[in-house]
């Protein structure tokens, strides 16, 4: 399937919905306070590119052993310091990991799930600390059945690992279900591997789209009751 419409019928109602968290419920701010932290070591005209591949040496980093995401961000900062050439500052790795209980959901997101979690049961599968991210679910505006984390599947998405510790602890197989993601490499790609019966893609405009890892694509949660026939 390849349509992005939100009004026709779901090809399926799925036993369960999982959600990527940060970037797509949550709003992401990490590239923003890099920004921030690297302004007085960086030109101007140079951030947008930092931004970019401290991204990188994140998602690179979630590719190797498991590793508490304290030390993913203090390597991913370390390695965006030394590609620029500038001064390793370890509080600022800190400072980021910090701030991210504090983020709170765009603001199409408490809406969009109220009308579906009584319903369907909602499920979180995120690469994130336990101690981090139940600040986060409680500003979502929706209960949640079940919050996984990587530390709980000890493996960062988009590795397959931390997916199949989610279907585990459900008893299901990921044929019965729906993921929902802003992110194609942590999450569609894998969904699409995996055979997810429904992927959906949330347009939050970090990524490109691409129809060859998603069913349907929303541009924001808001939408997300049409796609199940609610």
């Amino acid at each position: 399937m390849t349509t992005i419409s939100t009004t026709a019928a779901p090809a399926f109602r799925p036993q369960y919905i999982s959600f990527d968290c940060y970037g797509t419920l949550i709003r992401f701010r990490m590239s923003e306070m890099a920004r921030a932290f690297f302004a007085d070591r960086i030109p101007a005209e140079k951030l947008d590119h930092m931004a970019f591949v401290f991204s990188s040496y994140r998602f690179d980093e979630t590719m190797g052993p498991w590793q508490p995401y304290r030390e993913l961000l203090r390597n991913a900062v370390r390695r965006t310091a030394k590609a620029f050439g500038v001064e390793y500052r370890e509080a600022d790795a800190d400072a980021l990991y910090d701030a991210v209980p504090t983020w709170g959901p765009h603001d199409d997101v408490p809406g969009g799930l109220s009308k579906i979690a009584d319903k369907i049961p909602l499920v979180i599968l995120s690469n994130a600390m336990n101690e981090q991210i139940d600040s986060n679910v409680a500003l979502l505006g929706a209960p949640f059945h079940r919050v996984y984390t990587a530390e709980s599947a000890q493996a960062y998405k988009p590795r397959m690992q931390a997916f199949e510790y989610m279907f585990d602890q459900l008893g299901c197989g990921p044929e019965v279900m729906m993921h929902v993601s802003s992110s194609f490499r942590y999450d569609q790609n894998t969904a699409t591997d995996l055979g997810f019966g429904c992927r959906v893609f949330v347009g939050r405009g970090h990524e490109p789209s691409n129809n060859h890892y998603r069913d349907v694509e929303i541009p924001h949660i808001g939408c997300l009751p049409a796609v199940v026939g609610l």
